[in-house]
């Protein structure tokens, strides 16, 4: 596989650009690998409009140098981006069935990073979620998936049972922030293969 010169990092559901993990890829990619273009946007509520946004964001960027890293719902979305552009990707505790998990989360929700950030999360959106999920069956491209055993909020065999065809990190224990994260980012960066 040629190295990755392009790097998008897609951040979860109520969450944004300055959390734990994308601040400490970021500043990896920055340190180690400064000539790679390092992309997380703040995505918008709608899962339409977020993958049309990064659609329009990456359009431009070369297939066979670029990769993907989302977590959570972005690692969802994630594996969208993957399918269609054939990409690298690595999916950290990634939502497998954002659709049903995120029915019963509609109405007024915060930002987890910044609480005066208000957003609606509309019913909408919920088809939306399910329309990403048609679209495209298996990413062509390298996966890697790290699977956290304790995740309180996704079921870690679903995950598992989901991506069969990536290489699985299975982490005992640990939690849905994957909080040890800074353990994990040489293995990632490692098999992500930057420039």
């Amino acid at each position: 596989m040629p190295a990755i010169t392009h790097l998008l990092y897609l951040h979860g559901f109520r969450s944004s650009p300055a959390s734990a993990k994308a601040t400490l890829m970021a500043q990896a990619v920055a340190q180690r690998h400064p000539q790679v273009l390092w992309c997380c946007p703040q995505l918008p509520p709608s899962p339409r409009q977020a993958m049309d946004a990064v659609a329009a964001l990456i359009a431009d960027w070369p297939r066979a140098h670029m990769a993907v890293v989302g977590s959570s719902l972005g690692g969802f979305y994630a594996s969208w981006v993957a399918r269609q552009t054939g990409c690298k990707s690595v999916l950290l505790n990634p939502a497998v069935f954002p659709a049903r998990d995120l029915a019963r989360h509609i109405g007024a929700q915060t930002q987890w990073h910044a609480p005066e950030e208000n957003f609606y999360f509309e019913a909408a959106f919920v088809d939306e979620l399910e329309q990403l999920a048609q679209e495209g069956s298996h990413a062509p491209g390298p996966e890697l998936a790290l699977i956290a055993q304790g995740d309180e909020v996704l079921d870690w065999r679903e995950m598992r049972d989901r991506y069969p065809r990536a290489q699985q990190i299975i982490l005992p224990g640990n939690d849905h922030a994957i909080s040890d994260f800074a353990l994990h980012l040489d293995g990632v960066l490692g098999f992500l293969d930057l420039v």
